[in-house]
């Protein structure tokens, strides 16, 4: 008998059930592992090496689960994505190490492990974040989703342009719903999609602080841009984007969640926070920066520095671009590209940063120094080299720099 016959491998599957479809496991994978189509979210039994790297930034939990199956019937890439949920555990299946041999101690869930070397940002929060809540709504969960009112709809992008961002808040009521910069909810739109299966909850990161939008009340507000077209620029109506943008107050949402326990801020007020971001990525950038105000308003201003580099195609697609301005210059640092001014030439965060290299190796240089990027993936590769150049130019040695940066929670990635 061939040993592939009777090899047990421990198959690695994303529960397609709590699955927000928010990219970061594809993203992480540092091996190619894992894909998906409009629907579902899987990994290659061929290439995953169990590596653990996508479990930590995983935001639902989806990620942590595995079966015993036999190698040459592990599940392949085509019955993943045809799944409503996952397949039942298959009984009697033997557990074997990778020779073959059984081993009682292989069918214990893997445990989850520091990132490899090849991991690019931090798995785990900063030392000092506030604890998180995550889950309290799901279709797992005890409460399958709650209900949210909208009581706030403002457009924060010039009127008139194409591409609107709606600030919205939402009202829980009675119903708790604790929230933390950085974190994020799901919002599942109503009806359902060309096969008849309702929608899955779409992720957006909130852009109030832990305290609310208007602070004692229980509510919480989203930066949503309205998608009118897709990444190569063919016309697409965005479900849940377009939904929401048009929401009246009054209406009703369905809301899954919270999400989220990596992409925290430091409560450290020693801490330097740099923040970069395009467009709606500037959600979770507005919720700090929003609860440190609230912090000096009430007399505990924040001891680090507070920087700021936020990227948009031009001034009119810039959210919140009027309270930015009216932010005091003694209390954060801000630098604003723009990738297509009229009659300027193109600028992306990136070229900002190296503008401002003195003083952002200067923050490399401390230990208590926090980096937050987020916005479109085409922006991650450009920020990762400004800062090596920044760290190379000023003589320090970018790779210890960096693995510090990941082990330490103080490089955050939340692109897509």
């Amino acid at each position: 008998m061939d040993m592939a016959d009777v090899q047990i491998i421990k198959q690695h599957l994303i529960d397609p059930e709590i699955c927000i479809r928010c990219n970061t496991c594809e993203a992480t994978c540092p091996v190619g592992a894992i894909t998906h189509d409009t629907r579902n979210y899987v990994v290659d039994a061929q290439k995953c090496n169990l590596c653990m790297a996508c479990v930590s930034p995983c935001p639902t939990g989806s990620i942590d689960n595995w079966r015993d199956v036999p190698l040459l019937k592990a599940y392949s890439i085509e019955e993943q994505l045809g799944w409503d949920s996952l397949p039942e555990e298959r009984p009697g299946v033997p557990a074997t190490d990778a020779n073959g041999v059984p081993d009682a101690e292989s069918s214990a869930t893997p445990a989850a492990a520091t990132a490899p070397a090849g991991a690019r940002g931090s798995v785990v929060p900063p030392w000092s974040a506030a604890h998180p809540y995550t889950n309290l709504y799901g279709p797992k969960s005890e409460r399958k989703s709650v209900r949210a009112t909208v009581v706030g709809n403002a457009r924060v992008t010039d009127a008139g342009h194409d591409y609107d961002t709606h600030h919205i808040v939402l009202d829980f009521g009675t119903e708790p719903f604790p929230v933390l910069e950085g974190q994020s909810i799901g919002v599942v739109p109503p009806g359902t999609d060309a096969t008849g299966r309702a929608h899955h909850a779409r992720q957006y990161s909130i852009a109030s602080a832990r305290s609310g939008e208007r602070p004692g009340y229980n509510n919480l507000s989203l930066t949503i841009k309205r998608v009118l077209e897709d990444r190569s620029g063919q016309p697409i109506r965005g479900i849940a984007s377009n939904y929401m943008c048009d929401l009246k107050v009054g209406d009703s949402v369905e809301v899954v969640g919270p999400f989220g326990a990596t992409f925290l801020m430091p409560n450290d007020q020693r801490s330097n926070i740099v923040m970069i971001c395009t467009g709606t990525g500037s959600a979770p950038m507005r919720a700090m920066t929003e609860w440190l105000r609230r912090q000096r308003k009430s007399g505990v201003p924040h001891a680090g520095k507070l920087m700021l580099f936020f990227g948009a195609r031009s001034q009119e697609e810039l959210p919140y671009f009027g309270p930015l301005k009216n932010l005091p210059k003694d209390f954060i640092d801000i630098n604003l590209a723009y990738s297509r001014a009229a009659g300027k030439p193109k600028q992306y965060v990136q070229d900002l940063m190296r503008e401002r290299s003195a003083d952002l190796a200067s923050l490399l240089a401390v230990p208590h120094t926090y980096f937050y990027v987020c916005g479109l993936k085409s922006m991650e590769e450009g920020v990762l080299l400004a800062l090596q150049d920044i760290a190379t130019r000023s003589g320090m040695d970018w790779d210890r720099i960096a693995t510090a940066l990941r082990q330490e929670g103080r490089l955050h990635l939340e692109t897509y």
